[in-house]
């Protein structure tokens, strides 16, 4: 009597080529890659970073890395400074409050920066006037007092327009407009190429 069970024939006679044919099939012995089993390959610049991050082998050697270190910083305070970047800026450059007036002082050509031209010039005159005319050294303290009474005059209005430009752009500002007003004016009566930050904005640019 025939089993309900048993399989037919011919059933597996046709399972058995298939089965087959998984075996031997093109993925049959193939080894998964990397990607698919989640795994990266290191780039040869990470693995070249890690090789150069390695232990010193001696004190002359951790000194030396120390040095090049702290030289490779002074380099990007230095530069970072230079752009105006507030994580290397001093304390009194700082905020952008600071940062509208110095961009309002490098933005136009500001009388201080003669001043201590001809301040140099009229003490020159008096160290050696006795062989000058009396003229030539009234001359010379006449221009020194008009130039002062002009930078007087020019710090006013940049510290004008510093004022109105800060109530604008932060009217909650906490700073003290007078120290907003020296240090504007410090930094009119400096040379634009010894001006630390360096200038970010051109002559006659708008603020």
């Amino acid at each position: 009597m025939p089993s309900l069970f048993a399989r037919k024939t011919s059933d597996a006679v046709t399972e058995a080529p298939a089965a087959a044919e998984a075996e031997s099939g093109p993925n049959k012995g193939r080894t998964p890659s990397k990607r698919e089993l989640g795994q990266t390959t290191p780039k040869r610049r990470e693995t070249t970073r890690r090789a150069v991050e390695k232990a010193p082998v001696d004190r002359r050697e951790a000194a030396k890395r120390m040095r090049e270190k702290s030289r490779q910083e002074r380099i990007e305070a230095r530069e970072g400074m230079a752009k105006g970047d507030e994580k290397y800026l001093l304390a009194r450059d700082r905020g952008p409050e600071r940062k509208i007036a110095r961009d309002v002082v490098d933005s136009r050509h500001t009388i201080g920066t003669w001043f201590f031209g001809v301040v140099f010039l009229v003490m020159l005159i008096g160290f050696t006037g006795k062989g000058l005319n009396n003229a030539v050294y009234l001359a010379a303290n006449g221009l020194f007092v008009l130039l002062l009474l002009a930078t007087l005059v020019d710090s006013y209005l940049i510290s004008r327009q510093v004022k109105k430009l800060v109530l604008e752009r932060h009217p909650d500002t906490k700073v003290r407009m007078r120290s907003l007003y020296i240090y504007a004016a410090m930094r009119a009566i400096s040379f634009r190429g010894i001006r630390s930050p360096k200038p970010q904005v051109k002559f006659g640019e708008k603020i």
